[in-house]
């Protein structure tokens, strides 16, 4: 996400490795904040690939939750040691890096931007990230699942946000057990509570993400066709996709 001169990235699942190839084919240094919601394997296995990290004229500048007793420079060295991987952090990282621990509430200010959280409903914890900047704000609320309680607080933390993305991984019949098995208690969401978050919030446009990689792309024209007859504004988010905030 580009926020003026500022760079925040958001996770580092396998999406990091082609945005790490496209930040070092600019040929000059890289400067940017890293906001991680959570360390499961799909939101981090990217970290050891992201070329930039590897070169010492680049900076990033790391945000997370501790988590069970461990700070976040601890998390990320640890998923870097033997027997999961050949080499350690400590001993191939060349960048710049700085390590900050965030709680949920807190707020960070980087550059214009001023980014807040929130702890979303999700095994072993989850952070959820509102950044706003020059009257514009984007709500990224991966790993969600939908509870009464949580409900109520996130539909105040995304309330009238220009740009909602929102975790949408289920129809509700898969979500209940009707197609398969259910998915209750797996942290995630449904299509249609990702309707109710846009429409409690008042968030302008809903973006559908985290989709169930089982689900193809005809799935997702189809999962994003239903959607629409709630939200006709609602986008599917796709890799490589490029949004404006304006």
């Amino acid at each position: 996400m580009g926020v003026g001169d500022e760079l925040l990235i958001f996770d580092l699942g396998t999406g990091a490795r082609p945005l790490g190839e496209h930040l070092v084919a600019q040929a000059k240094a890289v400067q940017a904040s890293i906001f991680l919601s959570h360390y499961h394997y799909d939101h981090l296995q990217g970290l050891p690939f992201f070329t930039p990290i590897f070169m010492p004229q680049n900076a990033f500048t790391f945000y997370g939750s501790p988590r069970n007793g461990q700070c976040l420079k601890e998390i990320l060295s640890g998923q870097m040691t033997q027997p999961y991987f050949p080499v350690t952090a400590e001993g191939v990282f060349r960048a710049q890096l700085d390590y900050h621990d965030v709680h949920a509430g807190e707020r960070v200010t980087v550059g214009s931007a001023s980014i807040s959280t929130l702890e979303l409903n999700h095994p072993g914890g989850n952070l959820g990230y509102r950044v706003e900047c020059d009257g514009r704000s984007v709500v990224y609320a991966t790993d969600i699942e939908q509870s009464e309680e949580g409900d109520a607080r996130f539909f105040a933390f995304a309330k009238g946000a220009d740009l909602l993305i929102y975790d949408s991984m289920y129809t509700e019949d898969e979500y209940c057990g009707r197609h398969g098995p259910a998915r209750t208690g797996w942290g995630h969401s449904t299509w249609q509570a990702a309707v109710r978050a846009a429409n409690e919030s008042q968030a302008k446009t809903l973006v559908l993400f985290h989709h169930d990689p089982a689900r193809d792309d005809a799935g997702m024209t189809r999962l994003l066709r239903q959607v629409r007859k709630h939200r006709p504004e609602a986008i599917a988010a796709r890799e490589h996709m490029t949004l404006h905030v304006k």
